[in-house]
């Protein structure tokens, strides 16, 4: 797979910060062939007018964030729009939709416009209206105010059900479109804003609009209708919806982990029944979510629909389930990984003897040495050390050994991990396992 060095350089950047990359994750995949095919074909059955989930699996480390975004750059292959959404206590509960909805619309992205893209998909769409208007050769297109009443009757033809469900939509998509002719772009911002769930909109926005009040839970469901049938409309096939970090529901007080578990629920009874074509949620969380008592299993309709056996060797797994599990690294695939990385770096540089000098000096024997001194430091659990890992091999040795001529790390560079550069769950895999591993000064 050939990669710009633009892309290259991201890469490598992200790595060295010890976060997972945003773009060009197909060049360090590992392990996840057994998943493409599914994946591909759930995308395929979305863009066809379906709606998907999936549930992602996995141990901290495993790769989850990794798995979501290199789904997405699928989906983004195949013309889908795309946002990921963390799910967190403060910022975006799950059991408040509206919050997720918002949080949607500021991280929709498609290949065009990778970040921000919603105005340029409302733009889009009316543009396609217009076009279909004109097409029908009924009106002028030099004729403004025929062409306007003819575009916002098409408007409301194509959006259906969502007119009745939630009329505000279509009266601020026909505000905003009269907004800008007129050429008052401050009103037009207003209402895009109040469409996308934003609080705190002048009144005078609304006003303009004939709108009331925000956006609530239940509005949330019949705007992202709305969205679904203006992507569709714009050329975006289907929309990846991806809700990340689902096991922090697990932190939450009752009330409200059992009102979120009832929200997850919600969903994918909506998408079973058709009420969002073109929509593929995808969410992830650790084991425990979905099999601990503070989890999934505390709404027992959602746990059976969640309902899947993984008790067979994990060789053996259906990826087309609606829920699957990430293996995670083991030593194999975290030395793949490295060599990866390693070679991604390297094919970065000019040709030459710097390039030859990398290899040799950070060669597969020595990148198998330091996963296993990383792997060490952090209690033996593999499952956890790729991203402490791919921090230390990039941004301490292959950086050294690039800009020293004389940086050779077998010699010059001794591992050391400390706490403040590790996360919680990093910290408590290097603390003492056992009484007996606890030192005492006497």
């Amino acid at each position: 797979m050939s990669i710009s060095q633009q892309r290259r350089a991201d890469i490598i950047d992200a790595l060295r910060r010890g976060t997972v990359p945003q773009h060009g994750l197909d060049t360090l995949a590992v392990g996840l062939a057994t998943f493409e095919a599914a994946f591909d074909a759930e995308l395929e059955s979305v863009a066809r007018g379906r709606g998907q989930f999936k549930a992602v699996r996995g141990e901290y480390g495993s790769g989850k964030t990794f798995v979501a975004r290199w789904l997405r750059e699928r989906a983004h292959r195949l013309g889908f729009a795309c946002a990921e959404v963390q799910i967190s206590e403060t910022e975006t509960p799950l059991h408040r939709l509206e919050t997720v909805y918002r949080r949607l619309i500021e991280r929709l992205t498609t290949t065009d416009s990778p970040s921000g893209a919603f105005r340029n998909v409302i733009d889009a769409w009316f543009f396609a209206l217009e076009e279909d208007v004109i097409a029908q050769g009924e009106v002028d297109s030099n004729d403004v105010p025929a062409l306007m009443q003819a575009t916002d009757a098409l408007m409301e033809k194509r959006l259906g059900e969502v007119v009745r469900a939630a009329p505000a939509f279509a009266l601020t998509l026909r505000a905003y479109r009269r907004a800008l002719l007129e050429g008052r772009e401050d009103l037009a911002d207003g209402l895009l804003a109040w469409m996308a769930g934003q609080p705190n909109i002048a009144a005078a926005v609304k006003r303009y609009a004939s709108i009331k009040g925000d956006i609530d839970h239940f509005g949330a469901l019949s705007f992202l209708q709305g969205v679904l049938t203006i992507l569709k409309d714009s050329g975006h096939p289907g929309l990846l919806l991806v809700l990340d970090e689902v096991e922090t529901l697990q932190r939450m007080r009752g009330d409200v982990r059992d009102k979120s578990l009832n929200a997850l629920r919600q969903l994918m009874d909506e998408i079973d029944s058709g009420r969002f074509p073109g929509l593929y949620l995808v969410i992830t969380g650790t084991p425990p979510f979905f099999d601990g008592p503070m989890g999934v299993q505390r709404l027992p309709p959602l746990a059976q629909r969640l309902a899947v056996d993984f008790a067979t060797e994990a060789r053996f797994d259906n990826p087309r389930a609606v829920q699957i599990r990430l293996k995670g690294f083991d030593a194999d695939a975290l030395c793949e990984v490295g060599r990866k990385v390693r070679d991604l770096y390297v094919d970065g540089r000019a040709e030459g003897s710097q390039s030859e000098r990398l290899r040799h000096l950070v060669d597969d024997g020595y990148v198998a040495d330091l996963a296993q001194a990383v792997t060490g430091a952090l209690g033996g659990k593999v499952g956890i050390a790729p991203r402490v890992f791919l921090k230390k091999l990039v941004g301490e040795v292959l950086d050294r050994v690039d800009q020293h001529t004389d940086f050779d790390p077998r010699q010059h560079y001794a591992l050391t991990v400390g706490d403040q550069e590790l996360t919680a769950v990093e910290r408590a895999a290097r603390s003492a396992q056992c009484v007996d591993d606890v030192e005492i000064e006497l």
